[in-house]
């Protein structure tokens, strides 16, 4: 199915962190719309996506004079107090067409000039890698999650096909850690994986992040399960996973390996 791309004029570009980001003073999202289009992605529940006539994994929003609007927005924000700024909470900011936009790295030179107080940016693309050198000037004012929810690349390939191979996030990782930039694996939401999967993110990463359906949609599941992902589970013959209390083994299995204090559960895991 063809992408369908949309040039966009928006007024702001900060939001206030609210919910699960209430840790964060802001949000930012470089895009509306993203094409990995995940199976269990809870956007395709929220407005944004049920009131496109377009499927959700399909089209995206390219906001135009993005650096231009944030510039003024971080200045701004930074007068009144404390700014920390979560990218991204409903889109990926390293999807395919940032290749090509590169808008998420000229909001990355903004912050350079007039850095918050802490940015996260999640992702599960290895394009972030490309951005290694603008990352490491922010210091330890930056940390990119990598989400990584499985090990199993058949696994990744049922639930999210158009997203990034696992093999490519683990090497992401690997060169993200000897640039030097401060990186955590984001195990979000838990996807099957094998009893090895501690073991192959250990050298990479002193930072782990757990989070499922569960505790992570926003819902308490809700949304999740209105998108049916219940049934793939089934098809595949793997429903224990899909239950409030799958993440307790995946939490076992990586206590054999990293001590409790670098592994983080759900929202805290994703503060700053």
């Amino acid at each position: 199915m063809k992408n369908e791309y949309f040039y966009k004029n928006p007024k702001t570009l900060l939001n206030k962190g609210t919910g699960f980001l209430s840790g964060y003073t802001h949000s930012l999202n470089p895009y509306t719309g993203c094409t990995f289009g995940c199976s269990y992605c809870y956007v395709r529940q929220l407005p944004v996506s049920t009131f496109r006539k377009e499927a959700w994994g399909t089209w995206v929003d390219i906001k135009n004079q993005a650096a231009d609007i944030l510039r003024k927005e971080l200045r701004r924000a930074k007068s009144k107090g404390k700014v920390t700024i979560f990218m991204s909470s409903s889109t990926d900011p390293y999807q395919p067409i940032e290749y090509k936009e590169e808008v998420t790295r000229s909001l990355l030179e903004v912050m350079l000039e007039d850095p918050p107080d802490f940015l996260l940016v999640q992702t599960r693309s290895p394009l972030v890698r490309r951005d290694a050198d603008l990352l490491l000037r922010l210091e330890d004012r930056v940390r990119v999650s990598m989400t990584i929810e499985t090990d199993r690349e058949d696994i990744r390939k049922h639930f999210t096909p158009d997203a990034p191979p696992i093999q490519a996030r683990f090497k992401t990782l690997q060169l993200l850690k000897e640039a030097g930039v401060p990186a955590q694996a984001t195990i979000a939401p838990i996807l099957p994986s094998s009893e090895h999967f501690a073991d192959k993110l250990w050298p990479l990463v002193n930072r782990v992040c757990i989070d499922d359906y569960f505790m992570g949609d926003g819902s308490g599941g809700r949304r999740t399960r209105s998108l049916n992902i219940g049934a793939l589970y089934e098809s595949l013959g793997l429903e224990d996973w899909y239950h409030p209390t799958a993440y307790k083994m995946v939490y076992e299995r990586f206590l054999h390996v990293f001590p409790e204090e670098q592994l983080h559960m759900s929202k805290e895991g994703f503060l700053p």
